[in-house]
């Protein structure tokens, strides 16, 4: 059974990206948390925890951890500094730490417009920090998957999806959803050292992800 590392496990899309993996048979997950308060939760799913913050050494968390779904963020709520800090420096720190510990993989969740953060408004700042951590993923020789979804939802998820390099549109996609490609992303074959963009759509998120991979 591979040991995968949540990096954000406190967070909404963490919380159920933990929940589907809890439920398979080779995959343990490892709750990333950055306090001691927060373990309780964990340890009520009988899910392993960490105490590692991203903002210091993030390197004893890497402990036996066979691959990593880093779904962190800074939140709509906090300044630039704090941005910069959990998005952009903290995720680096953790690509750094994966390639020094050989991790397998490295799922990195970011977001729609990273290429173009300039015409994103008030997001410019969240967004030039997340390209910045995504290029140092691209760069690193980990093997890895980006997802970059649209503007994330509470609702249900249908499992249904568009994915594309560059899907030119703006949508929404539900949290359920990109949890879900977030698990499915830790297969080898699958999005291997791709980026790509993801909206609810018609088609299931396995035969759209298994059509993304084989176009590559």
């Amino acid at each position: 059974m591979e040991r995968i590392l949540i990096a954000g496990a406190t967070g909404h899309t963490g919380k159920r990206v933990i929940e589907i993996l809890n439920n398979t048979e080779n995959f343990k997950p490892i709750a990333m948390i950055r306090d001691e308060s927060q373990k309780q939760v964990f340890d009520d799913m009988e899910v392993e925890s960490v105490l590692v913050d991203l903002e210091g050494n993030v390197e004893p968390a890497f402990n036996k951890i066979d691959r990593l779904i880093f779904t962190a963020g800074s939140g709509s709520k906090t300044g630039a500094d704090k941005t910069t800090a959990v998005d952009e420096k903290g995720a680096i720190k953790m690509v750094d730490a994966a390639k020094k510990f050989k991790t397998k993989k490295f799922i990195m969740l970011s977001a729609m417009g990273t290429e173009n953060p300039e015409e994103a408004g008030d997001l410019e700042h969240y967004l030039k920090a997340k390209k910045v951590a995504d290029d140092y993923l691209i760069d690193s020789g980990i093997p890895y998957t980006i997802v970059r979804p649209g503007a994330l939802t509470d609702d249900l998820g249908l499992a249904k999806v568009q994915l594309a390099p560059k899907l030119n549109k703006h949508g929404e996609i539900s949290r359920d959803d990109v949890a879900f490609l977030l698990v499915m992303c830790l297969a080898d074959p699958l999005a291997k050292n791709m980026a790509f963009e993801a909206l609810e759509g018609e088609e299931s998120i396995k035969s759209a992800l298994i059509e993304l991979s084989q176009n590559n």
